[in-house]
């Protein structure tokens, strides 16, 4: 099932994700809609906030890595980045629940993120590149933090305007969405 996409402003994007403690039905069922709805919208991450939920899971998908394999798609139940590099790298990112806004983002080269998979199994993993980079995106939305709060102040401001035209529903998305409020 295709659940809508909240955008910029709705509050639950700012909430900080409730860890979940057991895979019940309704969290699979969940699960498999969220991967639904980021492949009906074209993205390869997607949080729980972004679809009203704020139940502390991410999936992620499509995701080429720098050696040009492609990885399974993944479920970061309760993800917690433990360690970065001191190594930063910029690279444009977007976001569904920002559509038309993408901005060049400085972030950890690698990570080490410890989770939770879709069976409920402890996971540690050392990551780098792209997929770093969407697991530290995907993380900050479970933590209530947009990609722009990563930017410079002067970056902010010059993306001040695209922001206000999201809110007032001048930009669309070509998905199913719910306007902040």
């Amino acid at each position: 099932m295709i659940l809508p996409v909240y955008l910029y402003n709705h509050p639950v994007l700012r909430q900080k994700a409730e860890p979940i403690t057991d895979m019940d039905d309704a969290t699979v069922a969940f699960i498999e809609n969220m991967f639904d709805t980021m492949r009906n919208a074209n993205g390869i991450g997607l949080a729980a906030n972004q679809v009203g939920s704020t139940k502390a899971v991410t999936v992620i998908d499509a995701i080429e890595t720098d050696d040009g394999e492609s990885t399974r798609p993944m479920v970061l139940i309760n993800p917690v980045i433990e360690s970065m590099s001191d190594n930063e790298i910029d690279y444009e990112e977007g976001c569904l629940s920002l559509p038309d806004y993408r901005d060049s983002v400085t972030r950890p080269e690698a990570i080490q993120v410890r989770y939770l998979d879709q069976f409920m199994k402890e996971q540690t993993h050392e990551v780098d590149g792209f997929l770093a980079r969407v697991m530290q995106h995907e993380i900050d939305h479970l933590n209530g933090i947009y990609f722009f709060e990563r930017l410079s102040p002067l970056r902010r401001t010059l993306g001040k305007n695209k922001l206000k035209k999201i809110e007032r529903g001048i930009i669309e998305p070509d998905y199913e969405y719910v306007l902040g409020k």
